[in-house]
């Protein structure tokens, strides 16, 4: 029999900043896990998810009309058109039996896989058959009305990276990308016993003139375990036969990473559960100075957490709401959670003049302090990867101009579950970056290339760009680390390509970068340097390279077009080549720096990010042509 003086008592009870500290060292973590794609909703990744393949996957059309090879069209216009014969046509979701040769022009669907032999599409609107063919009344450039292979995102892009939520919107990415199967933190199982010879199940007859009561606790503590992303494992009712309550204690830490009972507020089972505590945990806590929520207990059982919660339904999810659910956030891999609207100013002017009411995407980013800055997204309609560069959208009303630098506007977020990036980076693409940005909590990133990332750092809207090649140089940002990283020719593994000579004297198919890149910049200063070998200027080297018009925007794209046969060279880095099991004629080396906001420079995010870039030799490890600097 338990004696008044056997009673445990609330003494030093703690503050309920104590209470949230106790609570958050409890480790709660769980296993990383596997999951089908379709249960992956609202999962965590617990790793980066790298693209491996491009999206898409094929060049394709993207307007109805005629693939061309672009150098027949130059010169062509509404008074002096170009007549081409018809080779053939291509429908979409058809592989092509037509090749298009000099002088002639397959007829092409929207979204058809274009034929060999072709590098633009004109479209239908600009053209007129005739007997001899059809007319063509514009010129186009190569790579015009085309979306290229990996366009909308290219094979070894970094797609998502850890700590992800997955929405729906990472559910259609993920699908692109024909992931079946998503690594995923694990979901902390959480054990619920509930106790007192008063509580009835839900669905089991009901005393009431006996003074039951149905259990609301246990189902309600599991809805908010759900809730906040845990597993709800619930045991049976105890009652008070506390060798019962022993036993249930034990099954649930052993099976469990966190055990949640509620009531147990008699002195027997407090002594119960001390017993359990005493002889296979330790007591961290009992009672906080708040109120409802004095009786609560926190400490240890064997490995698993635990935490007493009173016994009145509002008085129990409160302090779990309160105490324990941001713990098992946090273990999901999970943000605690926000309305669905946002409010900040407008990070750039956005000019836009149609009459059509417009719903922009949006996304955002915390200043220097800490007030949300709005910035437009729009890759267009047919981009997957919108979805998860965007926050939101800003709803712009018919007859809306523009929407001004310093405007407040509304965003309606895509999910409650929306939070600004921790960091947001613009500017080169490179894959030590995507290594880099693995060290950073819940960062975004937009490989929009080192000019486009230069100038929007200039305009204040991201925290650091990322700029490669003679850009790395020319600047007045505070710079905070980089790398240097080798780059050239990517060829074929029996390639007889040598240098650039080779390049602009045979025949032989080019592949390459944007006139954003860092890589495109030193290029081109090299054509610079052969020509002034040669006497000649840049535009008649230009000429002789096949497929220099022809630009991708990642920095695995013109490899992986030498790795499937489609070109013969590709602009590149020998880290990739070495990647893909691919030839490399090294073109020289070029820094590469990490650019910082100089009014974002004490954001810690950005202090994270200099941090790791203080210690670059373990991130490049088997990355061949990359070295810390």
């Amino acid at each position: 029999m338990v004696t008044v003086s056997d009673r445990r008592e609330f003494r030093d009870l703690a503050s309920p900043e104590e209470a949230h500290e106790v609570v958050a060292g409890l480790d709660v973590d769980p296993e990383p896990e596997t999951v089908p794609l379709a249960d992956a909703r609202d999962r965590v990744l617990a790793e980066r998810v790298d693209a491996d393949i491009d999206v898409p996957g094929f060049d394709r059309a993207s307007m109805d009309g005629y693939a061309v090879h672009a150098r027949d069209t130059f010169g062509a216009d509404e008074a002096d058109p170009v007549t081409l014969s018809v080779a053939g046509e291509v429908h979409a979701g058809e592989e092509p039996d037509v090749t298009v040769d000099s002088g002639s022009v397959a007829e092409i669907s929207t979204g058809a896989v274009m034929p060999p032999g072709a590098d633009a599409v004109v479209m239908v609107e600009r053209t007129t058959e005739t007997d001899d063919g059809v007319e063509i009344r514009t010129s186009v450039a190569p790579g015009d009305n085309v979306m290229l292979a990996g366009a909308d995102i290219a094979a070894g892009a970094r797609a998502l990276g850890p700590g992800t939520r997955i929405t729906p919107r990472e559910i259609g990415l993920l699908s692109a990308l024909g992931v079946d199967e998503v690594p995923v933190r694990g979901r902390p199982r959480v054990g619920i016993l509930s106790t007192g010879d008063e509580l009835v199940r839900p669905g089991d007859p009901l005393d009431s003139a006996a003074g039951q009561i149905y259990d609301v606790n246990s189902y309600t503590l599991a809805g908010a375990v759900a809730e906040a992303g845990g597993e709800p494992v619930m045991y049976p009712h105890a009652g008070d036969d506390y060798e019962e309550m022993e036993r249930l204690l034990h099954e649930a830490a052993d099976e469990c990473d966190l055990v949640l009972s509620s009531g147990s507020t008699s002195a027997s089972a407090v002594d119960v559960i001390y017993r359990v505590i005493e002889e296979r945990g330790e007591l961290r806590l009992h009672g906080v100075a708040v109120k409802p929520g004095k009786p609560m207990l926190v400490g240890t059982i064997g490995d698993s957490a635990y935490v007493g919660l009173p016994g009145y339904p509002v008085s129990a999810l409160t302090i779990f709401q309160t105490f324990v659910a941001p713990a098992v956030r946090n273990a999901a891999g999970l943000e605690q959670p926000q309305t669905a609207t946002a409010s900040g100013t407008m990070a750039v002017q956005e000019r836009y003049g149609e009459g059509r009411r417009r719903l922009m995407p949006a996304g955002l980013v915390e200043d220097e302090a800490g007030s949300l800055l709005v910035y437009p997204v729009d890759k267009g309609s047919g981009a997957t990867t919108s979805l998860v560069d965007a926050d939101g959208f800003v709803d712009v009303p018919p007859g809306t101009d523009y929407l001004a630098e310093g405007e407040t506007v509304d965003v309606t977020l895509f999910s409650p579950a929306v939070r600004p990036p921790t960091l947001l980076g613009m500017g080169e693409d490179d894959p030590l970056l995507s290594r880099l940005l693995d060290t950073i909590d819940r960062p975004r990133y937009l490989p929009l290339g080192s000019t486009e990332g230069l100038r929007r750092l200039g305009n204040g809207v991201p925290d650091v760009a990322v700029v490669a090649g003679p850009a790395a140089d020319d600047h007045d940002a505070a710079d905070i680390g980089g790398w240097q990283r080798e780059w050239g020719l990517v060829v074929g593994p029996e390639s007889d390509v040598a240098g650039l000579g080779d390049l602009v004297d045979g025949e032989y198919r080019f592949v390459n970068r944007d006139s954003a890149s860092g890589l495109r910049r030193s290029f081109d200063d090299e054509l610079d340097a052969v020509g002034e070998d040669r006497g000649v200027g840049r535009a008649e080297i230009v000429d002789a390279i096949d497929g220099y018009e022809l630009t991708t925007k990642a920095h695995e794209s013109p490899a992986r077009k030498v790795l499937a046969g489609d070109a013969d060279a590709g602009l590149g880095l020998r880290a990739t080549a070495a990647k893909l099991d691919l030839g490399f004629v090294s073109l020289g080396t070029q820094p590469v720096r990490v650019l910082a906001n100089p009014d974002r420079r004490g954001k810690a995010s950005v202090g994270a990010l200099a941090e790791a870039l203080d210690d670059l030799d373990s991130l490049t490890d088997g990355m061949a042509g990359m070295e810390s600097q």
